[in-house]
Formats: C-alpha cells, structure tokens, sequence
C-alpha cells in the first residue's frame, strides 16, 4: 500500500508523489512514516526528508516546517 507524500512551500507545490515510506526530521528526533501509520501532528526542524520511491532513496533539504499524517498521506509544510 503506497504512501502519498505532498511537500509545499508558500511558494509552490514542491512534491507530489506516491512512496513506500518517509523519513521525517522531528523535534524530538527523526521518525519514520510506513504505511498504515497513525495519525499525528509534528513540528519539523532543519534537515533532510527521505523518501523512497521503487526503491531508490531521495532527499530534499528543509529548514523547518511541520507535518501530517493521516490514512496514508503525508503533507509537509516546509520552509527552505
């Protein structure tokens, strides 16, 4: 079951994509989202988001921002 994760800015949409999981850089320490997590709410800081598509890793950068996760999508609202 894949993951929707959406990454905006206030400029723009910066992600929109389908993936099996999502590493998330969190107050209290990196977290990882599979599929069928629970809902949550958490601040983001400075650092990288992982994400992984058909396998293969990708980051992208972020300053801060916070997140939601509910029924298998993930929303970043980040600043860069």
């Amino acid at each position: 079951m894949p993951i929707t994760l959406q990454v905006l800015s206030p400029e723009r949409e910066l992600l929109s994509c389908q993936v099996e999981q999502v590493e998330l850089p969190g107050m209290l320490g990196r977290f990882v989202v599979l599929p069928g997590h629970a809902p949550i709410i958490s601040a983001l800081v400075g650092g990288v988001i992982r994400y992984r598509i058909a396998g293969e890793d990708k980051e992208l950068e972020i300053a801060s921002g916070f997140v939601k996760v509910k029924d298998n999508i993930v929303t970043a609202c980040i600043e860069r």
